[in-house]
């Protein structure tokens, strides 16, 4: 599994000339699902995800995390964070997970989030979309495998 977590102060995904998720000040989350991924892998990521402490505080120390800042999440899947790019120029996406089964994963870290966070927008699996986001910093944190 891999995360790509950008701190932002606004977010949107677009699929055709429809908006389907919008977030103000918190996270943009982009979810890479690989072959050997699963829920207890999921529920790790997660929780690393809702205690990360990188928003400023009073002190413009990153000490504060997405809660303590009333946050909001923008989930996007994105099975390209699997690209393998070491032999030629074409990547290979095959450590990717199936669709099927990183849908469901993916599904599922929604769900996980909503139970905490208040507002959790998504993007569309499997659909070509539009990320806007304005990086907060900037500040982008990677979450992979070898993290956790």
């Amino acid at each position: 599994m891999k995360f790509v977590i950008q701190r932002v102060t606004g977010a949107s995904v677009k699929v055709g000339d429809e908006i389907k998720g919008k977030i103000d000040k918190g996270f943009l989350v982009l979810i890479g699902v690989g072959q050997e991924d699963t829920e207890e892998i999921a529920d790790k990521f997660v929780k690393k995800l809702l205690g990360l402490r990188i928003f400023e505080d009073e002190n413009g120390k990153t000490n504060l995390s997405l809660k303590d800042v009333d946050g909001q999440l923008l989930l996007v899947s994105q099975f390209t964070l699997y690209a393998n790019c070491k032999k030629g120029n074409r990547p290979s996406f095959v450590e990717a997970g199936d669709p099927e089964k990183a849908e469901s994963l993916y599904e599922y870290i929604i769900d996980q989030c909503r139970q905490t966070v208040p507002v959790v927008e998504t993007g569309v699996f499997g659909a070509e979309m539009e990320v806007s986001l304005v990086n907060d910093g900037p500040f982008t944190v990677i979450l992979d495998e070898k993290i956790l």
